[in-house]
């Protein structure tokens, strides 16, 4: 189980400090989430990732019991010890992967459209590659082509296996262009996939509940309002996030007024970094986030003059470091002209670099959130 407390409320917004009690350890919030979706930060050893002043991981529930398997990580003593992570972890359930490889797929969208698209989706349609019953999900293995059915049931077996500290309820993630219809059928299945959730869970895992609803208040106010009145430890805000961010951060509000003050709340799959402060303005207590694992591996760079592609032509002669403001030792040791020369012949080494430049960038800047609230300027 987790403990949850609020050290200090901010007066100018919902943002909140907080401290959240785990078996495996103690996390101050707000904080970030890195993801390790195979059991591994990219690029990366559990040691490293520690010394990047991460303090909990979310690794993906469908990828893991896809290969290897739940059984073969529990009998190896269970995630942590399989990954040698001694800190915090959590495990999502697997329904973001009823939207990337159902429509998201089919249509080649994220959860967040650039531009406004029609809202095509209608209730009663199905993806052309999954089958979305009210029992749970029909997917077929993008691996092998296995067929496998994904359910609330199944969701809880496999997190209990891999026995992470936080574990989420089995949901579907709408798609940005379903219609109003279509998502509030999809939050009944996910409101009644909860309370299987709830009582399928036999261990002492915490277990969160995932707020969605889409882009629409009303659905989304009731979602909040359901999942608020079940015993669940904390919660989730999912799905898709609207057309801008302006949006997301009205569905942040709508969302965070409802749920419970004293649990804590975690939003699933987004921080930019542009976006951290209002995100934590707005009562988010954890984000999870590829950002600065997949920009680095692109050969982005976050720094404290903004984003650098340091693939760019105009790094191979720049001996300066990489941000001259950060003390990673990445940026104490290496110049940008290495950087570039091993980004643009394909290194491996690039990316771990800019892989542990990112999140300490990252955790850093959330330090100085934590900061920030504590002085009152959030």
């Amino acid at each position: 189980m987790i403990e949850f407390k609020i050290l200090k409320k901010s007066k100018r917004s919902r943002a909140r400090l907080g401290r959240l009690i785990t078996p495996h350890g103690v996390v101050l919030t707000p904080c970030l989430v890195p993801v390790a979706t195979q059991g591994a930060v990219k690029t990366l050893d559990s040691k490293e990732v520690e010394a990047t002043k991460s303090q909990i991981l979310i690794s993906n529930t469908f990828h893991l019991h896809l290969r290897p398997g739940g059984k073969i990580i529990k009998a190896s003593g269970g995630l942590h010890q399989f990954m040698n992570w001694p800190k915090p972890l959590m495990t999502d359930s697997g329904g973001y992967q009823v939207f990337s490889f159902g429509f998201g797929q089919e249509f080649k969208m994220g959860k967040m459209l650039n531009q406004t698209e029609p809202l095509s989706i209608k209730s009663g349609r199905q993806p052309k590659t999954l089958k979305i019953t009210q029992d749970g999900v029909f997917f077929q293995s993008p691996f092998d082509g296995r067929k496998l059915f994904l359910g609330p049931k199944e969701s809880i077996k496999i997190q209990e296996q891999l026995g992470a500290d936080i574990i989420f309820n089995f949901d579907e993630c709408p798609p940005p262009i379903a219609d109003y219809e279509y998502t509030k059928k999809s939050l009944e299945k996910t409101h009644l996939w909860a309370e299987v959730c709830l009582r399928s869970k036999r261990t002492k895992q915490a277990l969160y509940g995932i707020v969605q609803g889409g882009k629409f208040k009303d659905l989304r106010i009731e979602s909040a309002k359901f999942m608020s009145a079940l015993p669940f430890d904390g919660f989730g805000i999912g799905g898709e996030l609207g057309f801008d961010k302006k949006a997301m951060f009205k569905m942040l509000n709508w969302v965070t007024e409802v749920l419970p003050e004293e649990k804590p709340r975690h939003l699933l799959g987004n921080g930019h970094i542009d976006d951290l402060v209002k995100i934590f303005q707005g009562g988010v207590d954890t984000v999870d986030c590829i950002i600065p694992t997949h920009y680095a591996r692109c050969g982005t760079a976050f720094t404290s003059v903004g984003k650098i592609d340091i693939r760019k032509q105009i790094f191979a002669k720049d001996q300066s470091s990489l941000d001259k403001d950060c003390s990673c030792y990445v940026c104490q040791k290496y110049k940008r002209n290495y950087l570039s020369h091993l980004m643009r012949v394909h290194e491996i080494t690039a990316m771990k670099l800019l892989t542990f430049h990112n999140l300490y960038f990252f955790n850093t800047f959330i330090e100085k959130i934590r900061e920030g609230i504590k002085t009152g300027r959030y």
